[in-house]
């Protein structure tokens, strides 16, 4: 019968070395904080019941992580042993216990995955991940007896000479039967250098009462590095970025040049994309198949239907339909949906804009909170003035219309069906289908003014310069 495991993942952590006013384990990587990463390394491996152990900035860790874990408090930084042991109501009746840390975020399902069968298949008390490295520096090491068994784990800071020069170091994963290692945390006593509740200590007390530890190797030191300050923090953003890059060439999308193609870890991409050099996909971003993103690209929680085309500008918590072009050198910012087929042009800038099939929006346009129908034309320079200094007003602009260059929209205004606006017109009223909207200074040629004009200046100091 299959035996309930609960994971632990420690979060409660202050992180003094980060030197940050946020929480360590709410540090990103690649678009999520570090944490979650390791939450979804454990949802990966499958575990039953996932436990967050929180304590600073406790409520931006469960705003973040939402209800898809429960959470116990930590109300004092007194170790990681004493962390665990805050969990203990939280994990309940489970057989198994999986101790993970939240600032591990190259974490993945399958190392766990290894982990746990070992632990199931051996029923020690505790099985540890462990891994061998050439500079063991600042890990607790694992020491055996001469028969190879492991006695205790014994950090750096009260470490011998001799055990220092071990390289096989505790990673900090383990599991553990519930019950002997709750037993073993409430006999834990501050006696280190820190003068902290250790959860190595556990593995010494299950020796002296003879059971069994057991250890697995990790296979690569690279899923178990913890991130303690921002040169760590920054070789695992390089160390994950690679992994998600070479995902999607596997996937069937074109990384022109992969060094410097961003994408988080959330994003999604259709097969047959092509992603020029310096583009970054954001955080929430879904991109359809045959799309030509970059060079310069920026997409930020986005949608992208089919066929897109985004070069040299920045798109925002928007919806471009099949087949549109943007740029170069425009901003659709938060609130768009753009229909197939649309053209946004050179420096054109939209905000909370809807704009229909086959719409073209011109070179340095500005539509904001508008909508726009199919088929329409905006001319180069149209502004909607949506502002008026205490609120937000809408433009409608109807299917078909045409808009002249230089024209100013001045909302709350609609403009009709198939109706026209003449270049260089600021319309301040609803403009009827089928219309021509003038609204501009009628022209005035003075003949012979100019010449006269030159004429008087040179008449002031004889050669015609003021």
């Amino acid at each position: 019968m299959d035996q309930r495991l609960c994971a632990v993942v420690l979060a409660a952590g202050l992180g003094k070395r980060m030197r940050s006013e946020r929480a360590k384990v709410l540090h990103e990587v690649a678009g999520r904080p570090m944490v979650e990463h390791v939450v979804r390394a454990a949802e990966a491996a499958g575990v039953d019941r996932i436990v967050v152990v929180v304590g600073h900035q406790a409520e931006r860790v469960r705003d973040r992580l939402g209800e898809r874990v429960a959470y116990a408090v930590q109300s004092q930084p007194l170790g990681t042993g004493h962390a665990v042991l805050a969990a203990e109501a939280a994990v309940g009746d489970a057989d198994h216990v999986l101790v993970l840390y939240g600032d591990m975020p190259l974490l993945e399902g399958p190392v766990l995955e290894r982990l746990i069968a070992a632990h199931r298949r051996s029923q020690a008390a505790a099985t540890l991940l462990t891994v061998e490295l050439d500079d063991p520096t600042g890990y607790g090491r694992i020491v055996r007896d001469a028969g190879g068994r492991v006695v205790r784990i014994v950090e750096e800071a009260d470490a011998t000479a001799a055990e220092r020069a071990i390289r096989e170091v505790n990673t900090g994963i383990a599991c553990y039967r519930r019950e002997p290692l709750f037993a073993a945390l409430r006999r834990l006593t501050p006696a280190n250098a820190q003068g902290e509740y250790y959860l190595v200590d556990v593995v010494r007390l299950l020796r002296e009462q003879g059971l069994e530890v057991q250890t697995v190797p990790a296979p690569d030191p690279e899923p178990v590095q913890g991130v303690n300050d921002r040169e760590a923090l920054a070789r695992a953003e390089a160390a994950l970025r690679q992994r998600i890059r070479r995902r999607w060439m596997a996937a069937g999308v074109t990384l022109i040049d992969p060094a410097s193609t961003w994408i988080d870890d959330d994003v999604e991409i259709g097969r047959d994309t092509v992603i020029y050099p310096n583009t970054v996909l954001a955080a929430g971003s879904r991109i359809g198949e045959g799309c030509r993103l970059g060079p310069g690209a920026h997409i930020a929680g986005s949608v992208l239907g089919r066929d897109v085309q985004v070069w040299y500008s920045v798109v925002e918590q928007s919806e471009l339909g099949d087949g549109c072009r943007v740029g170069p050198f425009s901003h659709v910012r938060p609130g768009c949906r753009i229909a197939p087929g649309v053209r946004i042009g050179n420096f054109a800038e939209l905000k909370n804009a809807q704009v229909g099939e086959g719409a073209k929006v011109n070179h340095h346009s500005y539509l904001g909170d508008a909508r726009v129908g199919a088929g329409v034309n905006i001319g180069a320079g149209t502004v909607t003035v949506n502002y008026d200094g205490h609120r937000k007003h809408a433009t409608v602009i109807e299917d078909g219309a045409f808009i002249g260059c230089n024209a100013n929209l001045v909302a709350p205004v609609r403009v009709g069906r198939g109706a026209y606006v003449a270049a260089g017109s600021t319309v301040t009223q609803d403009v009827p289908a089928d219309a021509l909207a003038i609204a501009r200074e009628r022209q005035v040629n003075k003949e012979g003014w100019a010449a006269r004009w030159r004429q008087r200046g040179r008449g002031r100091n004889g050669d015609g310069v003021r």
